[in-house]
């Protein structure tokens, strides 16, 4: 089982940058696919950016450019680097990791970019 715990949401100008940091409660190097989810009011929960443990990385269109996901196995973390924030990207925001036949989810960080 994996515990996931999201900080670094808030509320930011559009035009702004936040950085979202997602901790793990085991070590990270094994567990093949973790990603970063969104889930706007109204709206379908959607994948931002996903990072396999080989390192590639894979964006919505929305936010390729903007955005960059990141992992740290040595510090069990995945980030999420958002740049250029637009009144869209409000939402919450989820860190998900997939280890073999199980997702698991965190909380939730709320981020809104006023405009």
């Amino acid at each position: 089982q994996v515990q996931l715990v999201e900080s670094g949401g808030g509320l930011v100008q559009a035009g702004g940058s936040l950085r979202l940091s997602c901790a793990a409660s085991k070590r990270i190097f094994s567990i093949n696919a973790m990603g970063w989810y969104r889930q706007a009011p109204g709206k379908q929960r959607e994948l931002v950016a996903g990072i396999t443990k080989s390192g590639s990385t894979n964006y919505a269109d929305s936010v390729k450019g903007r955005f960059t996901i990141s992992r740290d196995n040595a510090k069990n973390m995945v980030y999420l680097q958002m740049n250029s924030l637009k009144p869209e990207d409000t939402a919450v925001y989820y860190c998900a990791a997939t280890e073999g036949i199980y997702d698991y989810w965190g909380q939730g960080t709320q981020v809104t970019v006023s405009s």
